[in-house]
């Protein structure tokens, strides 16, 4: 299953230490100015080494695109493109080859294919979300001029938090720090901590808050599509993902008195006095802001010695070499947003196809 989506579609390709990257973006409305620049942009806040809380390998992450395009134009057909990997250190993986790292996929690839590519983790890094960043950077694009917007950031490290949600803070203050904080304090305690975590050769988890304004009422299907559920799934595909809440989530045990959300009409709309729902009620959403929390688990490659066993059932130790995030959360932020902009506009794109055909 390398692809993802129903009419706006991505299948992505390669490996971390590949040639090359890549994905095929499938049922994109053609006439969309493919603002190239946006995109490399967007690809720039995930690419590696943009800071010292990030690995320090060093890629440009330059996308190329190789078909769907004309004249800066799309043309409907599908959107091939393609990054190439240029700063692999394939050798520091060679004590790899015949281990399995705690907590990685090493063990279950191996176990599903009877192969599987040592090197950085192969599929399993994370190198393969620049395919996902390109695909979302074009999903955002359509988007906005739809009137929908999105973005994300880092709510949490350890146990150092925001207070407040998403309302307490200025989106402008997001890029303003390499944690990409909304708030300047908290986001240098948090910076110390990842600091502090990586020079003991640790890695430290956190989360991710996510907010979409302008959503339409009525995108989502019912029972089995629904949108927080497809949300869902598009988060927890993101590599280290380990949990996903929407809404007031896993703080709702609550009355139903203080749980509900009031309809009132507003400016000649029917509208929400709260937003517990977090813009989504039976799966589709109400027209209010959709608003969710991503966790993410402290990376598992740690620079400390570790006790594991080898693909011949030997007990054995390893201490994994290499260039490594301390804290995927910094980098995590942009594919958040780009498996949710691929996600609401897949759902727009049904809700079009739907409309279309009642017209008949």
């Amino acid at each position: 299953m390398n692809s993802f989506g129903n009419i706006f579609r991505l299948t992505t390709f390669g490996e971390s230490h590949g040639k090359a990257v890549g994905g095929i973006i499938d049922g994109c409305p053609s006439g969309l100015i493919l603002d190239q620049e946006f995109i490399q942009k967007e690809l720039d806040r995930r690419r590696p080494g943009q800071s010292d809380l990030t690995t320090a390998r060093n890629e440009a992450d330059k996308v190329e695109f190789l078909s769907g395009v004309f004249e800066g134009v799309t043309t409907g057909m599908p959107i091939a493109f393609v990054v190439w990997n240029t700063n692999q250190h394939s050798k520091d993986y060679e004590n790899l080859r015949n281990v399995f790292r705690p907590s990685h996929a090493d063990f279950t690839y191996q176990s599903k294919y009877g192969v599987r590519d040592h090197r950085g983790g192969g599929r399993t890094s994370a190198r393969e979300t620049i395919a996902r960043v390109v695909a979302g950077a074009v999903a955002k694009l359509y988007l906005r001029q739809i009137g929908i917007d999105i973005y994300a950031y880092t709510s949490q490290v350890g146990e150092i938090a925001l207070k407040g949600d998403y309302t307490c803070y200025e989106r402008s203050e997001i890029e303003k720090n390499p944690v990409r904080c909304p708030d300047a304090n908290v986001a240098e305690q948090m910076a110390t901590l990842i600091r502090e975590v990586k020079k003991d050769g640790d890695t430290i988890g956190g989360v991710v808050t996510c907010v979409v304004k302008g959503v339409p009422v009525g995108l989502g299907e019912p029972v089995f599509s629904k949108l927080h559920a497809t949300l869902g799934a598009a988060i927890l595909s993101i590599n280290a993902c380990k949990g996903f809440e929407y809404g007031m989530g896993f703080n709702v045990a609550l009355r139903g008195s203080e749980q509900n959300d009031l309809f009132e009409v507003s400016n000649g709309n029917i509208e929400t006095k709260t937003n517990r729902s977090g813009g989504i009620q039976g799966g589709i959403s109400n027209g209010q802001d959709i608003y969710f929390r991503a966790a993410f688990k402290p990376v598992a490659t740690i620079l400390k010695e570790q006790e594991t066993v080898d693909k011949n059932f030997n007990q054995t130790t390893i201490k994994v070499e290499g260039r490594h995030d301390p804290c995927v959360l910094p980098r995590a932020v942009p594919i958040v947003e780009a498996m949710t902009a691929m996600v609401l506009l897949d759902f727009y794109l049904l809700a079009q196809k739907d409309k279309a055909n009642l017209s008949f």
